[in-house]
């Protein structure tokens, strides 16, 4: 059975949310990045980055959303996870790939600096992190989902649209798909069964 390294809240949501929406058995272990646990011998036995997620397979040990939204996908046919002909499982790796390479650093930044950012370093930051959801927002989504169908990437750009709403960033007038999505995606019954067990509460 697969097990899952996750942190609450953290980018590792969208790894938890695709296990979730596979429906096969797997476990779950918190990490608690705010008392180092990433930083322990026994989690970097299990990812050498240490950072979560990490998901650990019969077949080894994989990190990075992007990978394990793949490997998930191609586990379970027939889900409807991802695209399963070529080019449209290329566009769900080309459009998961823009959110971890892309929005995650530049939103991460953000949010997550120490010390946080201040003055015109923040502004700046700001408005590459809004301009990288501008581009989600007016020219990769496509509707209703970012794929048009659901897919994986649908938990992974949940993740980003939270951070940016919790921040006060997702401007309803700015970014009226990105707030429609993200109701939609919290209204599915897996991913509010991931936020339960998260201790994370719908927006």
């Amino acid at each position: 059975m697969p097990t899952l390294y996750y942190s609450p809240g953290a980018c590792a949501l969208a790894s938890h949310i695709a296990m979730e929406e596979a429906g096969a058995p797997y476990d779950l272990k918190k990490i608690d990045l705010r008392a180092g646990e990433q930083r322990t011998p026994e989690y970097l036995a299990v990812n050498p980055k240490g950072s979560t997620p990490a998901l650990a397979t019969a077949e080894g040990n994989l990190s990075e959303n992007v990978a394990i939204l793949a490997y998930i996908a191609r586990s379970h046919p027939g889900k409807d996870l991802a695209p399963e002909d070529p080019w449209g499982f290329a566009q769900f790796v080309s459009f998961n790939a823009y959110l971890g390479g892309s929005v995650h650093p530049a939103l991460g930044k953000v949010l997550f600096s120490r010390p946080p950012l201040e003055g015109q370093a923040k502004t700046d930051a700001t408005e590459l992190a809004l301009s990288k959801l501008d581009m989600v927002e007016t020219h990769l989504m496509k509707e209703p989902w970012a794929l048009g169908d659901w897919s994986l990437s649908d938990g992974y750009l949940y993740v980003f649209e939270r951070w940016a709403f919790s921040a006060g960033l997702l401007d309803k007038a700015r970014f009226p798909k990105l707030n429609a999505h993200l109701k939609a995606v919290q209204a599915r019954p897996a991913v509010q069964r991931v936020l339960k067990v998260e201790g994370l509460e719908p927006l």
